[in-house]
């Protein structure tokens, strides 16, 4: 084996257990959706920073597009600072750490509950965000999040078909596992072809558009210390693809929803300008017990799980570890 590699990590035994105990609290979290609407709901804010916000783009997708409320995503400490004037009673403020000790969110959490906000984080048990929200779940927070998404679509009457909602998320484990596994030899060609670029460009649309900003910032900014830059699949054609020529490595993120024409421009584009082009297609995961029909509902969380594993592979292929920090959990910031 050569010195600049380290082994595959394998997927986590407790993959389809985790998501599993996810998907299990539909209905507390469709309780708590159907109790924060009774009280009266005005408006809901999605809340995070990094990862955590990163994780709630179905869900904003989602309402921004079904439900006729306001709806807004917004970053942790753009709330505690911006301090939005319609935040207030009758607000739902969901946000998400893994840790629950993320500051700036902990603070968010705080400031949306004194200003009377309804607060419902995922995070661990008894931790400092937990202890700030109105109701705490541990669990995905993409997946939890687009739970509560779906319920709020059935409060306010988007016409669904809520018993198949609820099966697909019920099959998420299996179905998420299968296409994880499926998909391995394909995330690790782009990991040994990728590995030694001195940029990668990395673009979705809709939902998508997060893991897109994800891969590029946190796992290959923040855990492998690779420059790399994120573009929205439609604002790519405003200025970043002048930069694109004959060998410039772009990742792009095909999804499977309303936004999947803009990617589609895109790889149009890519297929004819550079031979360095990667594409994750959602429409190519294996989902078992996923009725057709409802593809379109769980495939943005399965982009992240395929990204996960494409990031396991460039940890092996380059020899960096996927916990190395220079800065983060090291020093003050």
């Amino acid at each position: 084996m050569p010195t600049n590699t380290l082994p595959l990590s394998p997927i986590e035994a407790d993959f389809e257990e985790k998501l599993q105990e996810t998907v299990d609290q539909y209905a507390d979290v469709e309780q708590f959706i159907n109790e924060t609407v009774d009280a009266g709901l005005k408006n809901v804010y999605f809340v995070g920073a990094g990862g955590s916000l990163i994780a709630s783009f179905p869900a904003f997708y989602l309402l921004h597009r079904m439900v006729d409320l306001p709806v807004y995503q917004i970053q942790s400490d753009e709330l505690n600072f911006g301090r939005p004037k319609a935040l207030g009673p009758g607000s739902l403020v969901i946000l998400a750490s893994y840790t629950g000790t993320t500051k700036e969110t902990v603070a968010a959490a705080e400031y949306a509950k004194e200003a009377g906000a309804t607060v419902f984080s995922v995070c661990k048990e008894n931790s400092p965000l937990a202890k700030a929200s109105t109701k705490a779940i541990t669990g995905a927070s993409d997946i939890l999040e687009l739970v509560a998404a779906y319920c709020l679509c059935a409060r306010f009457g988007v016409e669904l078909d809520y018993e198949q909602v609820k099966a697909a998320f019920a099959a998420i484990p299996k179905a998420f596992l299968t296409a994880v596994e499926n998909y391995e030899p394909k995330v690790h060609d782009m990991a040994v072809s990728l590995k030694d670029e001195p940029i990668t460009y990395v673009l979705g649309s809709g939902p998508s558009h997060g893991w897109a900003y994800g891969l590029a910032m946190c796992y290959l900014q923040e855990m492998q210390w690779k420059h790399a830059v994120s573009f929205n699949a439609g604002e790519f054609f405003q200025g970043a693809f002048e930069v694109v020529v004959d060998d410039t490595p772009v990742v792009l993120l095909l999804g499977e929803d309303a936004s999947r024409p803009i990617a589609e421009r895109a790889q149009r584009f890519l297929d004819q300008y550079t031979r360095k082009a990667h594409y994750i297609d959602a429409k190519k995961f294996d989902l078992p017990g996923i009725d057709p029909n409802c593809r379109e509902i769980v495939s943005p969380l399965a982009i992240s799980r395929v990204i996960g594993r494409l990031a396991a592979h460039y940890e092996a292929v380059r020899g960096h570890a996927l916990s190395q920090r220079r800065y983060m959990f090291r020093t003050v910031y």
